[in-house]
């Protein structure tokens, strides 16, 4: 009997590791949680927010666990900047916030915890304007992970309604937890995807970082084939020591990298990453004057990361590709080899930097863009294997779920979850959550998410979101509209327009046609809005007009 060939192999190896992630992640009996979960927020009451919807429900533990965990912290950027502590100073601030609220509300020591290797912490970095999924995020009062999808979920008290980005982003990592105690991994909230290559590992170095890494050794052909020049890419030795580059050639990679020795691999870098908890504490107390005084502005690639890793001509070299200067790259590199050199002798039993690779073939779903959102919900209701492991992911059983739709004519590719109408159509691959109406008219391919009318008209392509009429009128969109609703705490609400071809970010300041404010406007008005009063406000709104027709 013939052995399979290498290909056949690995792709029976990547179906296993597939169906094992799969599993863990949609485990709602025993589901795959951090010990603590940190939620880095815009401002406190995005905070508040978090820490009560996660606790009762994505992070809920399903025993009757009489110590702190799973435990559920989320802790506002008060920076003194506008422009932010970036994502470098920002996981160190975060933790050290959280561990004060982890210490005043639960009596628990969480550096120390950590450090003991008791538990793991997965932090979540979402805080941000998100402008390039604008219009969506305004329509959440500017809290960005709170973007609902056009998928429900069971909440505790047995009700349906959307998942939200982060609530799926926290459930899909969660598989990482087992391999990470003593260590706090962040990732950033709004991506998910499931893993081809291992999920479970020993980790080996104070700092690893994920990556898809390519199969095929770093030729300069395969370099120009997978476009490695546009991204941050790692680089792994034969030995498993990684570096971190970005943004360059392959000849320009390669003389940066050569202190790395023999280059077995490469691949992107996902910017997701975990450190033991030594390294963590040492990064605090480097940046203790930075942390304390609440200045400055570092980021975890071009500040930590790079200059751990690369000898010093080449991260200036790197860094005045940035715009920095000269000097400034010098002394922030021998800043950090200082504190390298230190930090290797007390603590050899690791190495520093390494990687994790998540797989080349990896499945991903990016939420980030409203492009990327548009595109990736309606994977809910297209044909093929990204699109069955995404519906599996969200407990999609059928095309139609929870609903009260008989009188509906539904395309048999069309997806509709928790939702009411009594008569209408739904057109082909159109996907509606959360929609209650006495007729629904939705076009080809449309996304309808939590709105409530007499009557729902949505032309092809067309997004409506957060939407509540109580006019005979209903709500119309035409094909390719984005129509979003604005809520305040009083209870009043203002509509928000926008076209699927629009970027946000482009359009960020200006008024579109049939808006009276631009984005940006916008945003500053939702500032520090109470956005569990405001939630309350709008279920209340969505019952009241459901309830009038009779539903």
């Amino acid at each position: 009997m013939s052995s399979s060939s290498p290909d056949k192999r690995q792709k029976m190896d990547q179906a296993a590791i597939i169906e094992a992630a799969m599993s863990a992640m949609t485990d709602t009996t025993n589901p795959a949680l951090f010990d603590v979960t940190i939620i880095c927020t815009t401002d406190d009451f995005q905070a508040s927010y978090w820490m009560d919807r996660l606790s009762s429900g994505v992070c809920k533990s399903s025993s009757d666990s009489t110590n702190n965990y799973p435990m559920v912290i989320a802790v506002s950027e008060d920076w003194s900047s506008s422009s932010g502590a970036g994502n470098g100073l920002g996981t160190l601030y975060a933790f050290q916030k959280a561990c004060n609220v982890a210490k005043e509300k639960y009596g628990a020591d969480l550096a120390q915890e950590l450090m003991e290797g008791k538990i793991s912490a997965a932090l979540y970095h979402t805080a941000g304007k998100g402008t390039r999924l604008a219009p969506l995020p305004a329509s959440e009062n500017n809290n960005k992970p709170g973007v609902k999808l056009p998928v429900c979920h069971q909440l505790a008290d047995g009700s349906y309604e959307p998942i939200t980005v982060l609530e799926a982003v926290v459930r899909q990592t969660g598989i990482y937890a087992s391999s990470r105690s003593g260590r706090l991994s962040v990732f950033w909230g709004d991506q998910i995807f499931v893993p081809t290559a291992p999920f479970k590992y020993t980790p080996t170095h104070h700092v690893d970082i994920m990556c898809t890494l390519e199969e095929e050794p770093p030729t300069e052909k395969v370099w120009k084939e997978k476009g490695l020049e546009k991204y941050g890419v790692i680089a792994v030795s034969g030995g498993g020591n990684a570096a971190q580059v970005e943004k360059v050639d392959h000849p320009t990679a390669m003389r940066m990298l050569k202190n790395l020795g023999d280059i077995a691999r490469v691949g992107p870098s996902l910017g997701s990453f975990s450190v033991s908890a030594k390294m963590l504490q040492a990064l605090c107390d480097e940046f203790n004057s930075e942390l304390a005084a609440k200045d400055g502005k570092l980021d975890t690639d071009p500040h930590f990361w790079m200059p751990l890793t690369l000898p010093q001509d080449e991260y200036i070299s790197l860094m005045s590709q940035k715009g920095v200067d000269e000097q400034e790259s010098r002394s922030h590199h021998v800043r950090m080899a200082k504190m390298k050199e230190s930090f290797l002798t007390a603590n050899p039993e690791l190495g520093m930097f390494g990687s994790v690779d998540v797989g080349s073939n990896a499945c991903w779903w990016d939420y980030g863009l409203l492009k990327l959102y548009i595109a990736n919900n309606l994977k809910l209701s297209e044909e093929g294997d990204d699109a069955d492991l995404l519906r599996r992911f969200f407990g999609v059983t059928g095309r139609t779920m929870n609903s009260e739709i008989s009188g509906v004519t539904v395309d048999g590719s069309a997806s509709a979850f928790s939702c009411k109408a009594k008569s209408g159509s739904v057109g082909a691959d159109a996907v509606i959550a959360a929609v209650e109406a006495e007729e629904i008219q939705i076009g080809e391919g449309a996304i309808v998410v939590n709105c409530a009318a007499k009557k729902i008209i949505a032309g092809k392509g067309a997004v409506l979101y957060n939407l509540v009429s109580e006019s005979d009128d209903g709500i119309v969109a035409e094909d390719g509209d984005v129509i979003v609703s604005v809520t305040d705490t009083e209870g009043s609400s203002m509509l928000l327009r926008s076209k699927t071809s629009i970027c946000g970010g482009k359009a960020w300041k200006q008024v579109l046609d049939g808006n009276k404010m631009s984005f940006e406007e916008v945003h500053k008005q939702n500032r520090d809005a109470d956005v569990s009063n405001i939630e309350k406000k709008r279920k209340e709104l969505y019952q009241k007009t459901s309830s009038s027709f009779g539903l």
